[in-house]
């Protein structure tokens, strides 16, 4: 009977940890994203076009790991981007190899256009807590998302 409960337990550690919490966040995150944003450009879309528009031009490899993007999600993503005409991708003329990436007018005025709305996302998922809390969960939150490799 004991091993049981162990058992048990364990299961609804499991089902109260951080996976399925995060899904849920993620899945609450998405739908008022949808509602509220933009339903043509993904949150990742939308990191892309404001890390362009804040620190300017760069290569491909730089921008994957400033918008935490693996390598196989990169260049699609890149691509849809480019296709839409928010961004323009060219060869880095001292090194072929390179792929620099820079935002477009088109990509500067709708990350303009939509980051209230995405500001406004994130304050209506933090809006159970307190401004102290907010502080502190987002805190946490970046320290246990943090690499250390980095």
């Amino acid at each position: 009977m004991s091993g049981q409960n162990t058992e048990t337990g364990t299961l609804a550690a499991a089902l109260g940890g951080i996976g399925p919490l995060a899904r849920k966040l993620n899945q609450a995150h998405t739908r008022l994203w949808y509602e509220q944003v933009h339903q043509d450009l993904t949150g990742p879309q939308f990191t892309v076009l404001s890390l362009l528009q804040t620190h300017g031009a760069m290569d491909q490899g730089t921008l994957g790991v400033r918008a935490h993007l693996d390598k196989s999600t990169a260049a699609p993503l890149l691509d849809r981007l480019r296709r839409r005409g928010l961004v323009d991708i060219a060869k880095d003329s001292s090194d072929r190899r390179r792929k620099l990436v820079s935002i477009t007018e088109s990509g500067r005025d709708l990350a303009t256009r939509l980051a209230p709305a995405v500001v406004s996302v994130s304050e209506q998922m933090l809006e159970p807590l307190s401004p102290e809390e907010r502080e502190e969960f987002l805190r946490l939150l970046r320290r246990t998302v943090e690499d250390p490799q980095s």
